[in-house]
């Protein structure tokens, strides 16, 4: 719940930082001139960017088994279901969280953490990490993932991508005002926005949302390294989590839908947009601890 508080007061204050700024600048009142209602637009924005993103968060562990199609170990079934369990729950006691829901899927090699709150989440694994891996190596990859929940990053990313949202909803359109403002300067029987606002919308709409995906992204790596430096606080040693890294590396990734890639043990292609860092950033990073 503290989380959920950070990222209310979070998007409050991004917005009444924008409000501010316009009102230092002088913005506002010349959006005010061309007929934008800058209160109107700072709630819109505090609105799509906290909406869009906490629906998301909160519906992320239903989408998910549903998606992956996640078959939850309620009652173990063989020996290697109760080993998971276990698993799990030795390294959620170690972080402190409530034990998380636990779920396998049928898949090339991959596993995710998610849930909107810490106390309540989901681990799952795929069959083909089970299948490729040693004990050890999977061991460190379900520590990865419990060291995510215990840091709570599935609301820290909810909560960038949040402010992300707010930015671009803002700024979009401010900028839309401007410019259709000073396309229509001498058309003074017009009322309302024009084709101006509405093309400039758009593409600012496009252009910095690719650009508040790379920062997105950039958080997200960061994320990689502190889940694999927990996961190596959490099994005492670095070298499993090391070798799980070395093993993956060789591995074929499993494919994720684009919500749950961040929350995943391995990442995309393009360094910019890759919510994981390569393995060897990764592994250098755990060998320099």
């Amino acid at each position: 719940m503290k989380r959920i508080a950070l990222f209310l007061m979070t998007n409050l204050a991004v917005v009444v930082v924008l409000g501010i700024v316009s009102s230092l600048l002088g913005v506002n009142r010349y959006l005010t001139a061309n007929g934008l209602n800058l209160g109107a637009l700072l709630g819109f924005a505090f609105v799509m960017g906290f909406g869009g993103a906490i629906i998301s968060l909160l519906m992320s562990k239903p989408i998910a088994k549903m998606s992956m199609g996640v078959t939850l170990i309620n009652a173990p079934r063989n020996q290697d279901e109760a080993w998971i369990v276990d698993t799990v729950r030795r390294f959620s006691e170690q972080a402190g969280v409530a034990m998380p829901e636990v779920g396998i899927y049928e898949g090339a090699p991959n596993a995710f953490a998610t849930g909107a709150f810490k106390n309540s989440a989901l681990v799952a694994v795929s069959t083909g990490l089970l299948q490729g891996m040693t004990r050890e190596e999977v061991e460190a990859v379900i520590a990865h993932e419990v060291a995510h929940v215990a840091n709570g990053d599935m609301v820290t990313m909810a909560l960038i991508q949040g402010v992300m949202n707010t930015f671009v909803v803002f700024l979009s359109r401010a900028i839309g005002y401007v410019v259709d403002g000073f396309l229509r300067r001498n058309d003074e029987s017009s009322s309302g926005p024009g084709i101006g606002y509405m093309v400039t919308t758009i593409v600012l709409d496009i252009l910095l949302g690719f650009l508040a995906a790379i920062i997105v992204a950039w958080f997200s790596r960061q994320r990689e390294f502190r889940a694999d430096a927990g996961a190596a606080q959490l099994m005492g040693r670095k070298q499993p989590m090391i070798n799980a890294l070395y093993r993956l590396g060789g591995m074929q990734p499993g494919e994720m839908p684009k919500s749950l890639q961040a929350l995943g043990i391995t990442g995309g292609i393009g360094k910019l947009f890759s919510s994981h860092p390569p393995i060897e950033e990764r592994v250098a990073a755990l060998q320099a601890a």
